[in-house]
């Protein structure tokens, strides 16, 4: 219950307005209130008014100001979190009515790491483009734990995302789990909640340089390797790689790091290391002066797009994700992988 005037009111007939969840998201995501004026484009009383006007809905303090910072209250943290699928769900909705009244065509943000943004991307907005041109696609680059985070809060509508299978003793907390690998990001984000729509697994190979002992070599197993200079990738395939190696009892020496594919095959090509990349990044770049060689056993990442269940509703994200399972499907053909189906 709670009081206006002298009057009870119950908490469940209060009204929380979705322009004020709006506000506190913003807030949540800049850190302040003239952060979140200026991704608003209001200003900075007008979203202390939006603030006041919540807490006095929930009958509770949602922030905490400290200078310039504004913090999230254990009830504003309760209160963000549903939110995000909140406005999500709304968002959705809107773009669903919209579609239906011949108001707009739609908008699709889209979020993926390196090599899917140079691989399956590229043919299936061509695709889409061509079966529908109106519809609106904007595009950014991501590594996994960031593009589901964008996810979550709202700020990308699908997110091209891939991991690795786990290994044993390797999950966090697990008796014997190899240490964590410095200087890498955090753990791949969590998918649950998620809607996954699988594309296809792509499997790491061997990068030498030609002068190598093993370039000629119809394939490899990674401890072959322990005695070189290693050079590798992106941080969630390189956290992998290296616990792979740790579990066939070495840890690779690791000169050079760089999320950059053409750095990495450019420095193997140089002779300053050898490296193991996705084959999908290998599939747009020349390999120069460098022998690819399949490692057995083999190691493969499974791609996704993943979605809000909301989203999958939104007719041109519905679209969207059907042209990325074409251009996935014929990418696997051309690595010769394995192409997953379409739920």
């Amino acid at each position: 219950m709670g009081l206006i005037g002298n009057t009870a009111i119950p908490y469940a007939h209060r009204v929380i307005e979705p322009r004020h969840l709006r506000v506190l998201h913003a807030v949540m995501k800049a850190g302040s209130f003239t952060a979140a004026a200026r991704e608003l484009r209001c200003t900075q009383p007008a979203v202390s008014q939006q603030i006041k006007a919540l807490e006095k809905s929930v009958g509770t303090p949602l922030l905490a100001r400290s200078g310039r910072d504004a913090h999230l209250t254990e009830a504003g943290e309760i209160l963000a979190r549903h939110a995000t699928s909140i406005l999500a769900r709304l968002t959705a909705a809107e773009e669903e009515v919209a579609a239906i009244a011949g108001l707009h065509a739609g908008c699709v943000r889209l979020v993926s790491f390196l090599s899917g943004t140079s691989t399956v991307i590229p043919p299936a907005l061509a695709a889409l483009r061509a079966a529908r041109p109106e519809v609106e696609v904007t595009l950014s680059e991501a590594t996994p734990p960031r593009a589901i985070g964008m996810l979550r809060d709202g700020d990308c509508d699908i997110a091209l995302a891939f991991r690795y299978p786990e290994l044993p003793g390797t999950s966090p907390g697990a008796p014997g789990a190899h240490p964590e690998v410095p200087g890498t990001e955090e753990e791949d984000a969590d998918w649950n909640g998620l809607a996954a729509h699988p594309l296809l697994t792509d499997r790491l190979v061997g990068l030498l340089p030609e002068g190598h002992h093993l370039a000629g070599a119809a394939k490899l197993e990674l401890a072959d390797l322990a005695g070189d200079t290693w050079i590798l990738g992106c941080a969630s395939c390189r956290r992998h790689v290296v616990k792979v190696c740790q579990s066939t009892g070495f840890t690779p020496r690791m000169d050079l790091t760089t999320d950059d594919y053409p750095t990495v095959i450019g420095l193997v090509g140089a002779g300053m290391g050898v490296s193991v990349l996705p084959e999908l990044a290998l599939s747009s770049l020349p390999s120069g002066t460098v022998r690819r060689v399949p490692i057995v056993p083999t190691i493969q990442r499974e791609v996704v797009a993943l979605t809000l269940p909301a989203y999958e509703s939104v007719p041109a994200v519905r679209l969207m994700l059907q042209h990325l399972k074409s251009a996935a499907r014929l990418a696997g053909q051309a690595l010769d992988g394995t192409s997953l189906p379409p739920r």
